[in-house]
């Protein structure tokens, strides 16, 4: 029968220990690693999702800013609309009254002629282009009142 050796284990035990020590090495290792690694993945994930929602938030806003400049740009063709109109509303109610005032100088044609300068003035009256006193005044002209 062989003999035992007692004391210091032999070249096999040493090395099945040394094996049994480097796979535990290596499984925590992997463990930590692994680890770090879920945390880091989750630290991405959270990482990524802030910078859709940032995305998200700036797009909204520049929806903001793209809706009110469409809606100064509009006013501002608006007023340039209005301004257009009241000066050309000026120009013919500076022409008007001066062709209003010339023509009662004329004799009145009698008739049809009356009925038809009356649906003028009034006319011109709904236009804004004479007041109601200017209305009068020629009306009262046209038929000699």
């Amino acid at each position: 029968m062989p003999r035992r050796r007692v004391g210091r284990p032999g070249l096999v035990g040493t090395m099945a220990r040394t094996a049994v020590i480097a796979g535990t090495a290596t499984a925590v290792h992997g463990a930590m690693t692994g680890g770090k690694k879920q945390a880091a993945a989750s630290q991405q994930q959270a990482a990524t999702s802030q910078d859709t929602a940032q995305q998200e938030q700036i797009d909204q806003m520049q929806a903001q800013l793209d809706q009110a400049a469409a809606q100064q740009a509009a006013a501002d063709q608006q007023a340039a609309v209005d301004k257009a109109v009241a000066e050309a509303l000026a120009q013919q109610a500076a022409a008007a009254p001066a062709a209003a005032v010339a023509a009662p100088a004329a004799p009145a044609p009698a008739g049809t002629d009356t009925v038809a300068q009356l649906k003028e003035l009034a006319a011109l009256k709904e236009q804004g282009v004479l007041t109601e006193e200017e209305f009068a005044a020629q009306k009262a002209t046209l038929l000699g009142s």
